[in-house]
């Protein structure tokens, strides 16, 4: 099967693993193509049988409550990206020499001959936001364009649907790369590369690789880190195009071929005629919402897959202003006696919890959750000297609270041992009562939140309402 849509679906045998939000689809689009679609499903719950009823209703075979075999005949297996590549199914189809793509795979083999390029993102944290800025920008530049992928739009309603776009800024986490073997992007970036998914992957090695799979076959541009230097490792192990480009950004002056930032001003030196004497001005930090150093670095970074599809600076800053970031991401919520009052919810694991923790001078912190195998020595280590004082909840607010006495054990920590939903209300109650005039009292949990909340937003938003509770 090469990398173009197989013209003939007809009577192919595929199997599409998992029921959720890429299998349906998937299987509707194969069916409609004339394939004979068997989905297999781990879980025959009700929302499982329900889903199922409506694809048998189309003439497509579901298997609930057998995950793991592979069934006879099959030609080809479409995975949702979470599934495990050491699940017994993927053993049996390599085994029998049954290809297993992804639903970012199967959007790209199904693309027509005149399909949009793909900018791509991936990293460890910022993703969402860089995807979300490229496409601003691209918009800016009166080009139609989506953010797909990992977010907005699904990547088969991208290339199959009616609407027409030049260009489709791409987020990929690092599960679809591992599925998308022949996936080829007009340009990509790898934001940075920090441990996450460990347990899915099976190594750090293993992550990095699957991360840098974004950078094969690029046409125009790999963007990486200048900071992180393991994602300029990616760029020079990755197979590219003839003319492909390194180009590096960095909140610091840029070399020729970087991004950077010269006194207060985004600054091009990568896509610009004799990039050695001249430079470009793209925007100012001030354009960038919120002006927070790692907010700084995904502008960078957009702007550089927007530069490397020929956008103009003007389009980088009326991009840039027009964005409006997705809530829990650094967000403001209120300043109260003083104090300012920032939910960063989405901070999930330590590297994004790092790059908060550095965009405030005296912080009270909340931190805690579900730690993901994670260690925060690293963290507390390197954040020690801003904290005023840090409120621990959720599961494994232990490991933090080991942390902060052997890195930080002058900074006052309370210790909350109650899960309710009161629990943080009583947070914020309590890194009121720490903080001080100037201070900024800090959501950012380092840890996932399904402990206690059923995801980072309701998080984010029990946070919200306590603080405006704060206020009246």
């Amino acid at each position: 099967m090469g990398s173009r849509e197989v013209t003939d679906w007809q009577g192919k045998n595929v199997t599409v693993a998992g029921l959720g939000v890429s299998g349906i689809p998937a299987a509707k689009v194969l069916h409609a193509r004339g394939a004979n679609v068997t989905v297999v499903n781990d879980g025959d719950d009700a929302r499982a049988r329900e889903q199922a009823a409506e694809l048998e209703a189309l003439g497509v075979t579901v298997r609930l409550g057998d995950g793991a075999t592979l069934p006879e005949g099959a030609e080809l297996v479409v995975t949702a990206p979470g599934w495990k590549p050491d699940k017994p199914l993927f053993t049996a189809a390599h085994a029998a020499g049954v290809p297993v793509w992804g639903d970012v795979e199967l959007a790209w083999r199904l693309r027509g001959p005149d399909a949009a390029p793909w900018l791509c993102v991936t990293g460890t944290n910022g993703k969402t936001t860089t995807t979300r800025m490229l496409a601003s920008i691209l918009e800016a530049a009166g080009l139609r364009t989506a953010a797909v992928g990992n977010i907005g739009v699904s990547l088969l309603d991208a290339v199959l649907g009616d609407e027409e776009y030049d260009v489709l800024a791409v987020e990929l986490s690092s599960y679809q790369l591992h599925w998308a073997p022949s996936l080829r992007a007009h340009s990509a970036a790898v934001l940075n590369l920090a441990p996450d998914h460990l347990d899915w992957h099976g190594s750090m090695e293993a992550y990095a690789k699957d991360k840098g799979r974004v950078y094969e076959g690029n046409r125009v541009a790999c963007v990486y880190n200048v900071a992180d230097k393991a994602t300029e490792d990616l760029v020079r192990e990755a197979d590219v195009e003839e003319g492909c480009r390194a180009i590096g950004f960095t909140l610091g002056a840029p070399a020729p071929s970087q991004l950077g930032v010269v006194d207060g001003i985004l600054i091009d030196r990568a896509f610009v005629e004799d990039r050695h004497k001249n430079a470009q001005e793209l925007a100012e930090v001030a354009d960038v919402d919120p002006p927070a150093p790692h907010n700084i670095a995904n502008a960078l970074a957009a702007a550089a897959l927007a530069r490397a599809f020929g956008v103009p600076p003007r389009a980088v800053r009326d991009g840039l202003r027009a964005f409006v970031p997705d809530a829990h991401r650094i967000a403001h919520v209120a300043d109260v006696d003083g104090v300012a009052y920032v939910d960063d919810s989405k901070a999930t694991n330590t590297h994004a919890a790092q790059a908060s923790l550095a965009a405030y001078a005296s912080i009270v912190w909340i931190a805690g959750g579900l730690a993901k195998g994670a260690t925060f020595d690293e963290l507390v280590a390197g954040s020690a000297e801003r904290l005023r004082g840090v409120v621990l909840m959720g599961a494994d607010r232990a490991l933090i609270r080991e942390a902060l006495a052997r890195h930080a054990p002058e900074v006052p920590v309370v210790d909350l041992d109650r899960t309710d939903t009161g629990a943080m209300s009583a947070a914020v109650q309590e890194a009121r009562r720490l903080a001080a005039e100037g201070d900024t009292v800090l959501l950012a949990p380092a840890c996932a939140s399904m402990d206690m909340f059923v995801n980072y937003n309701q998080r984010g938003d029990a946070f919200a309402q306590a603080v405006r509770e704060l206020g009246t």
